[in-house]
């Protein structure tokens, strides 16, 4: 049975099948088949169009983070200078795995996690920033070099320890801070 709204009620002896209409249907736009349109081939297309900017975009990324660690090494551990670092830092994180530099990934990842879970930032130790700021600057400058991959990717599991155990100790007395340090990095791996 069906009302004027196009709803079809059908009745059974134990219950009620209630059907209405797809408004869907209406906007649908049916294409034959041989003009199918492939997103995710376009994408991908653009995508490749675009790749030979990626170095650009990493060594812009990576000028960014040197003139932030720079700063930093001015005008010390100001809430502006701390942040552009950090800022720069994400955003290396955020895309360089995207743009093909997955250990300079993993090490942005890891000064992030020092910058935002080291309790007092003027206590950690000089060269712990530094050799992140220098190991991210050579895998984006050494990424097209064969044989580097390897040693980028066991430099930033070495950082990432390095890092971790300086962060469980300095907050052995801050456990939530402990919970967020222990858990996995969401990076993507190589």
């Amino acid at each position: 049975m069906a009302n004027r709204k196009g709803v079809e009620v059908k009745t059974f002896a134990t219950h009620h099948v209630i059907t209405q209409p797809n408004p869907l249907r209406k906007v649908l736009k049916r294409v034959p088949e041989t003009d199918l349109d492939d997103p995710v081939a376009r994408a991908e297309k653009a995508l490749a169009g675009l790749s030979g900017e990626f170095k650009n975009w990493m060594q812009d990324e990576t000028s960014r983070l040197t003139a932030a660690y720079a700063a930093l090494l001015a005008d010390g551990f100001t809430n502006e200078a701390t942040e552009e670092l950090f800022r720069a830092a994400h955003d290396i994180k955020g895309g360089a795995a995207t743009f093909g530099y997955p250990s300079a990934a993993a090490a942005a990842d890891s000064l992030c996690r020092i910058i935002e879970h080291a309790p007092d930032l003027e206590k950690v130790p000089p060269e712990l920033i530094k050799h992140h700021v220098n190991a991210i600057q050579a895998m984006v400058h050494d990424n097209t070099r064969r044989g580097t991959a390897a040693t980028a990717g066991e430099l930033s599991r070495r950082l990432r320890g390095v890092a971790d155990e300086y962060l469980m100790h300095v907050n052995r007395d801050r456990p939530e801070h402990l919970e967020a340090i222990m858990a996995p990095s969401i990076v993507p791996a190589e």
